[in-house]
């Protein structure tokens, strides 16, 4: 675990520096494309041992003035242009580089949900809480494996079968078969 967590240090911090001119040139643009709102989108996620923590993004969406808007309107008709470009290249991800940095989050892990949604998942998956018990990753077995359209329980499958195979040298595949 130390090792592990070295690593993501260490990956999290060379990442922010590499990519440092991708994350400066997007900020920007979203500043100039998206007008109206902040650059990074905050939300509270569960993390190791259900507790709650902050998940930055790059922001990609229209800001709504109220809940109900935001439920009147499906996610795609919010995004705009250059937010879909980020999120199917994954730079809107890249802010969680600082997750990582502060140790809410690892390199490779499932990915954290929004409380309410797992609450709904451990409804039906009493299981689902085993993922906490290592930190929530940046990338894992279910984004690399899995899709948009893959059913939770598979995710889930997949997280857990990674908790029960860890090693380092599999967090570094994973780490390559993401940049892949």
């Amino acid at each position: 675990m130390l090792l592990k967590s070295l690593f993501d240090h260490i990956v999290a911090f060379l990442g922010l520096l590499f990519l440092s001119p991708i994350l400066l040139v997007t900020a920007l643009l979203i500043r100039v494309r998206m007008p109206g709102g902040p650059v990074i989108f905050k939300q509270k996620r569960v993390g190791r041992y259900g507790r709650l923590f902050t998940m930055y993004k790059f922001r990609s969406m229209r800001v709504v003035k109220a809940a109900t808007e935001a439920s009147l309107r499906p996610d795609e008709d919010r995004i705009f242009p250059f937010g879909h470009f980020i999120r199917k290249v994954k730079i809107d991800e890249l802010p969680q580089l600082i997750n990582i940095l502060k140790g809410d989050m690892s390199i490779v892990g499932p990915r954290p949900e929004r409380p309410e949604i797992a609450e709904e998942y451990k409804k039906d998956m009493p299981e689902f809480d085993y993922r906490l018990k290592v930190k929530a990753g940046l990338t894992g077995y279910a984004q690399i494996l899995g899709k948009y359209n893959t059913l939770p329980y598979d995710k889930l499958k997949l997280d857990l079968f990674y908790i029960e195979n860890y090693s380092f040298l599999l967090d570094i595949k994973l780490l390559f078969m993401t940049v892949k």
